[in-house]
C-alpha cells in the first residue's frame, strides 16, 4: 500500500529500543552499540571493533563503549547518495606490526555525486594506516585501486577481505546502470561482461596494489586496471572472478582459501557462488541456475560459465541477499562447524546452508525476527572467551550486534523501556513501561528503575512504574533487568524532556502533488518553529531520503533502499532517481525525510511521499503478436507498461520467427530509430510500433523465445 501525504514522528537524538532475533534454544541476541547506517565491521588483532558507515565515517569501538570521535571522517569527499558510500573495511594480517586497514568508498571526483552523468563519482579502494590512538591521517592514504565506475549510484557493491593466500579480495558490482552507456540498466546492464573495466568482478590484489602472480589474467591480451579500466579487448589483471551483479558481501571459510560470493538477484534469484579463479558467474546472461528474468527457462549453463551453488527464488519472500560468514570450528555446537550463514535484508532473516546429500545444498533458517533492512553484514570476531557473530542492520536506526551462544549457561534478559509522555511542562507524571523486556530463558524479571532525577525504584516485578518530574530539564530514565539466576541485562534509556516541546518542521517543497521525471534535480526546502526556541536556523534541519522498491509481479517483496544520506540545512539539491527496473515503475516511489532538532536535541521528523510522473507506453507489432524487447523484457502481444517521465527504455525488434516458423525482420519504428535504440520516456501517454516484414529464415542472427 502507498503512503499518501505526511507522516510526523517524534524522536529523541540518542537511545534506540534494540530488537533481539528470533534464535534457536542455547543462542541470545544483544546489542553491541547504535551507529547511522552501519555498512561494513572488522576486528584488529588487539580487540577493536571497525565499523564503517555509509556517510563516511569510520567508529571504533573499544573496550565496551563506541568512541564518541570517529578515527576517520571522509564525509567531505565521498558521495553517499543511493547505495554510495563508505562500504567496505579489512585489517591487514600483519596488523600489528604494520597498522594498514583498507577501505572500499565512492570519491566525490568531480565535487558532486550525479548519476548516469560523466562527472559521476567513482569507486576506490585505499590503504590507511590506523594508530593505537584511533587517529588516521588522510596523509597516509594510498590509492589502490580507483575510478570504478558508480554510474547509477547502485550495485556497488564494496566489499573487502584477505585471504589466507595474503592477498586482498575485493568486490565490485556492475553499477546498476551500463557505464558505457551501450546496453541499458538492471537487467540489461552488460557491464559485467566487459572484461576490460572493473565491474561485476571479484578482484584480488597485493597489500600494495600488485597483481598476484597466481592471478588468472596475465600476459598477451591483459593489462593493469588499477585505474578502473583498460583498452577494450583486454583483460584487467586484477580480475579474479566474473560476471558478477552485485556481489555484495563473500566470506572465507577460516583458515582456507575456500570462499563463497553472496551475488545479489535482479528480478528472480539471489544467489550464492562459491569463489574460483578465473571463473565466469554468467551475468547478465544468467540470474541465478537460470537464463536472465526466468524461473523455468533454466538449462546447463554455456560452455565457460559457472552456476551457483545455491539459489532461492523470490516467491520465498526473500530477496536480497547480503552478510555471509562461515561459522570457525569449535565455537558452536558441533553440527555449525563451518556451516555458512547468510542473510537477506529484505525478510530479515539468517538462514544456514545445509549439504543435502546429493553434492548440492538447501538452506535452514537460523534467525528471524530482524525486520526489514536488516542484516547488511556479518562477520565472527572475539566474545568473551570465544567468539560471536557480529552484525549490522539498517532497522531501528542502525546498530551493531551480536548473536553469541551460551549452552547451558544462564542468558542475560533484554530490558526494553518505554515511556508516556516524554515531554511536557512540570508537574510532568510519566507512565514507564518495561512489558516489552524479556528472557530467552523464561525466568521471572524483576526491574530496577533510576529516573534520572534522583529517585529510584528498585526490584519491583511490575512491568510498569509511574514518576512524576517536578523541575525542568532533561532527564535520561535508565531501567536494568534482572532474572532470577543472577543474571543482568545491558540497560535501556528513555529520555524526558521536562519544560520542553518538540519543533514542528514543515516541508515546503516539494509539495504533496509534485511529480517528479527521472533525472530532475529537486531542491529541497522546509522550516522549523518551536515553542521554546522560536524559528529554527536552517543549521537544526537535516535532510534524508530513501527509495520504495516494490515489484509489481511480486508486491509482499517491498523493501527499501537508501537514496540521501542525512544532510544538514535546507536549500539541498537532491537528483530524482530512476526506478531499479521497469518491474518496479508502477509502485516504487521516494519518500523525503525532514528533521527538525531543538537546542535541547529534541526532534521531531516528517516524511512526505514523492511520486513520480508515470506514464503509459504501448508497444505493438505490425503484423500482430511479434516479440519486443524494452529492457530486457520479452512483450509477446501489443501491451501497455508504466514508465517514468525521464526513464531510459532499451528496446529491441529482432529478427524472429513466429509460431508457424515463418522468419520476419525488422523494418522500421514508429518513432523513426533503428531496431536497437534508446528511448527516453515522455511526460505524456504514447505508443511504439515496429514494423516487420517477411523474411528468410538464413537471414535469422537472433531468435526471441
Amino acid at each position: 500500500m502507498l503512503l499518501i501525504g505526511l507522516t510526523i514522528s517524534f524522536a529523541t537524538l540518542g537511545w534506540m529500543t534494540p530488537r533481539p532475533a528470533a534464535l534457536p534454544p542455547d543462542f541470545a541476541d544483544a546489542l553491541v552499540t547504535e551507529v547511522s547506517r552501519p555498512t561494513a565491521l572488522a576486528f584488529t588483532p588487539d580487540g577493536r571493533l571497525l565499523i564503517t558507515t555509509q556517510d563516511g565515517s569510520l567508529r571504533v569501538h573499544q573496550d565496551g563503549s563506541l568512541l564518541p570521535t570517529p578515527a576517520l571522517n571522509l564525509s567531505s569527499v565521498i558521495c553517499s547518495n543511493s547505495e554510495r558510500g563508505l562500504l567496505g573495511i579489512a585489517v591487514d594480517p600483519a596488523f600489528t606490526a604494520n597498522h594498514y586497514i583498507y577501505l572500499y568508498y565512492t570519491f566525490k571526483k568531480f565535487e558532486g555525486c550525479p548519476t548516469n552523468d560523466p562527472q559521476s563519482p567513482v569507486n576506490r579502494v585505499s590503504r590507511f594506516i590506523l594508530p593505537d590512538d584511533n587517529v588516521v591521517m588522510t596523509t597516509n592514504e594510498l590509492v589502490l585501486l580507483d575510478n570504478i565506475p558508480s554510474p547509477n549510484g547502485n550495485h556497488n557493491a564494496g566489499d573487502l577481505h584477505f585471504g589466507q593466500d595474503g592477498y586482498l579480495y575485493v568486490s565490485v558490482g556492475d553499477g546498476g546502470c551500463d557505464y558505457a552507456g551501450d546496453s541499458g540498466c538492471a537487467g540489461s546492464n552488460d557491464a559485467a561482461r566487459d572484461e576490460h573495466v572493473l565491474l561485476g568482478k571479484i578482484l584480488r590484489i597485493t597489500r600494495d596494489g600488485a597483481v598476484p602472480p597466481s592471478n588468472p589474467f596475465h600476459g598477451a591480451g591483459t593489462a593493469r586496471c588499477n585505474t578502473g579500466s583498460t583498452t577494450p579487448g583486454n583483460k584487467c589483471q586484477e580480475t579474479f572472478a566474473w560476471g558478477l551483479r552485485n556481489p555484495f558481501r563473500f566470506a572465507f571459510r577460516p583458515g582456507t582459501v575456500q570462499f563463497y560470493i553472496n551475488d545479489v538477484g535482479q528480478n528472480r534469484w539471489e544467489e550464492i557462488d562459491e569463489g574460483m579463479s578465473g571463473a565466469d558467474y554468467g551475468w547478465n546472461v544468467r540470474e541465478g541456475h537460470c537464463v536472465n528474468g526466468s524461473s523455468t527457462n533454466c538449462p546447463a549453463p554455456p560452455a565457460g560459465m559457472t552456476d551457483p551453488i545455491y539459489d532461492y527464488n523470490h516467491s520465498t519472500g526473500c530477496s536480497s541477499i547480503t552478510g555471509g560468514a562461515f561459522v570457525p570450528p569449535g565455537i558452536w555446537p558441533v553440527a555449525y562447524d563451518n556451516r555458512y550463514l547468510f542473510s537477506d535484508y529484505v525478510c530479515g532473516k539468517v538462514f544456514q546452508l545445509v549439504p543435502n546429500g546429493g553434492g548440492g545444498f538447501s538452506a535452514s533458517e537460523f534467525a528471524s525476527g530482524l525486520g526489514n533492512s536488516s542484516v547488511v553484514t556479518m562477520i565472527f570476531g572475539p566474545y568473551n572467551t570465544t567468539q560471536a557473530l557480529y552484525y549490522t542492520t539498517y532497522a531501528g536506526g542502525g546498530q551493531v550486534r551480536r548473536i553469541s551462544y551460551a549452552g547451558t549457561h544462564n542468558r542475560s534478559p533484554v530490558a526494553v523501556a518505554s515511556a508516556n509522555p516524554r515531554y511536557g511542562n512540570p508537574p510532568l507524571p510519566v507512565t514507564f513501561d518495561a512489558s516489552g523486556s524479556s528472557d530467552l530463558d523464561s525466568d521471572p524479571l524483576s526491574f530496577d528503575w533510576d529516573f534520572g532525577d534522583g529517585d529510584v525504584l528498585t526490584q519491583t516485578t511490575n512491568f510498569t512504574a509511574t514518576h512524576t518530574y517536578l523541575a525542568n530539564g532533561v532527564y535520561t530514565a535508565t531501567l536494568t533487568a534482572y532474572d532470577s539466576q543472577q543474571g543482568v541485562s545491558a540497560p535501556a534509556r528513555v529520555r524526558i524532556d521536562v519544560g520542553n516541546t518538540p519543533p514542528t518542521p514543515t516541508i515546503i517543497f516539494p509539495l504533496t502533488t509534485t511529480r517528479f521525471y527521472v533525472g530532475e534535480t529537486l531542491t529541497l526546502q522546509g522550516s522549523a518553529v518551536d515553542a521554546q526556541d522560536g524559528v529554527l536556523s536552517a543549521s537544526a534541519l537535516s535532510w534524508e531520503a530513501v527509495t520504495h522498491h516494490i515489484d509489481q509481479k511480486d508486491p509482499d517483496n517491498a523493501h527499501i533502499h537508501p537514496y540521501l544520506a542525512p544532510i544538514p540545512g535546507n536549500n539541498i539539491p537532491v537528483t530524482a532517481p530512476s526506478p531499479e527496473d521497469l518491474q518496479a515503475a508502477a509502485l516504487s516511489y521516494l519518500e523525503i525525510q525532514l528533521t527538525a532538532t531543538d537546542s535541547s536535541g529534541l526532534a521531531t521528523t516528517i516524511t512526505q511521499t514523492l511520486e513520480p510522473e508515470r506514464v503509459n507506453i504501448t508497444f505493438g507489432t505490425e503484423p500482430e503478436g511479434l516479440n519486443l524487447a524494452v529492457n530486457s523484457t520479452i512483450l509477446s502481444t501489443t501491451q501497455t507498461i508504466i514508465s517514468w517521465a525521464g526513464y531510459a527504455l532499451d528496446v529491441s525488434a529482432p529478427v524472429q520467427l513466429d509460431s508457424l516458423g515463418q522468419a520476419w525482420a525488422f523494418e522500421s519504428w514508429s518513432d523513426g530509430g533503428t531496431m536497437a535504440h534508446t528511448i527516453t520516456t515522455p511526460s505524456s501517454a504514447i505508443t511504439y510500433t515496429a514494423t516487420f516484414t517477411q523474411a528468410i529464415s538464413l537471414w535469422l542472427p537472433i531468435v526471441l523465445k
